[in-house]
């Protein structure tokens, strides 16, 4: 299965280097994958996998040859501080949560607009509906589905949303995309499944019951966010690094651990809504690809 999606900084649609495609396939395609799937997306094994990347030992060695095969520009990056002469990363983990070079991203500052959160592949809806199919069913999407709190899922009843997908060879940090204060925060404990398409195409549900981490954001331009970072196969942890409630456009909120992930934001209705790209673009089923920074979200 290939993924096709719209680089908007390329203005042209490519295919995605899939990391583990045949794993993700082999998992909920295969009968004995199907069968082991339970397992093989837990805590636990996400948990000891993660501990693997950890290693520079057991992981060390894959940073290179990564690099190599995804051609990932390392200019863009800062490499680890105390890492041996000749070492980029000890190991892959610190690679995964590389961090980009003062400048090399910007954040818009004009208040109308709405900064990406992540660098990925974005879906954007004005306003969910049950019916709709994209990525996956629209019921498994609502804010009572993906909150799983009554007080906030009715604050975002019929409003906007944005879906943010990064893939392994992403970078794996996440931020604000404007000044405010935290209003709540809590986790949602579940499953790793893939956050692949393929994995959402066979199971529909992933998205509402892999683990969660929710933070209900005021924002200064936007109104109330619920900001949702998801885990996914072999995710080891959601790192909040972010300290006390309030915040700035553009300021670190945390990191994904080894893995691809998932961050979605749902809004206020008649606050904001997706960028036109982006509804054109899902509308036709297909991902846009955002770098960190830019617009995704007008107010309204």
């Amino acid at each position: 299965m290939e993924i096709k999606y719209f680089n908007r900084g390329q203005h042209a649609v490519e295919t995605e280097q899939v990391y583990g495609e045949n794993a993700v396939a082999w998992l909920y395609e295969s009968p004995i994958g199907k069968l082991l799937a339970p397992l093989i997306c837990s805590s636990l094994v996400s948990s000891m996998y993660g501990s693997v990347q950890d290693s520079s030992t057991l992981s060390g060695g894959k940073v290179a040859p990564f690099i190599d095969k995804f051609q990932i520009n390392m200019d863009e990056y800062e490499i680890q501080e105390d890492a041996p002469e000749g070492v980029l990363f000890t190991t892959f983990n610190n690679f995964f949560i590389r961090k980009f070079k003062s400048g090399v991203r910007i954040f818009t500052p004009e208040s109308q607009l709405m900064p990406a959160f992540s660098e990925a592949r974005y879906y954007g809806y004005s306003a969910l509906e049950e019916t709709q199919s994209v990525p996956v069913k629209g019921n498994f999407l609502t804010p009572d589905n993906i909150l799983a709190h009554k007080k906030w899922a009715a604050e975002f009843k019929n409003g906007p949303m944005l879906l943010a997908r990064l893939c392994p060879v992403d970078y794996h940090r996440f931020h604000f995309p404007d000044d405010g204060e935290v209003l709540d925060d809590y986790r949602i404990h579940g499953k790793f499944h893939s956050v692949n398409p393929l994995a959402l195409k066979k199971k529909n549900d992933v998205l509402c019951t892999n683990e969660r981490h929710v933070t209900i954001l005021q924002t200064k331009n936007f109104g109330k966010i619920a900001y949702v970072e998801v885990g996914a196969i072999m995710v080891g942890k959601i790192i909040q690094s972010y300290e006390g409630k309030s915040f700035q456009r553009g300021q670190e909120k945390g990191y994904f651990l080894f893995g691809g992930s998932t961050v979605m934001l749902f809004g206020e209705m008649n606050k904001w809504v997706p960028s036109s790209d982006i509804l054109i673009n899902t509308g036709k089923g297909m991902e846009t690809y955002i770098k960190l920074g830019d617009e995704v979200g007008v107010k309204m």
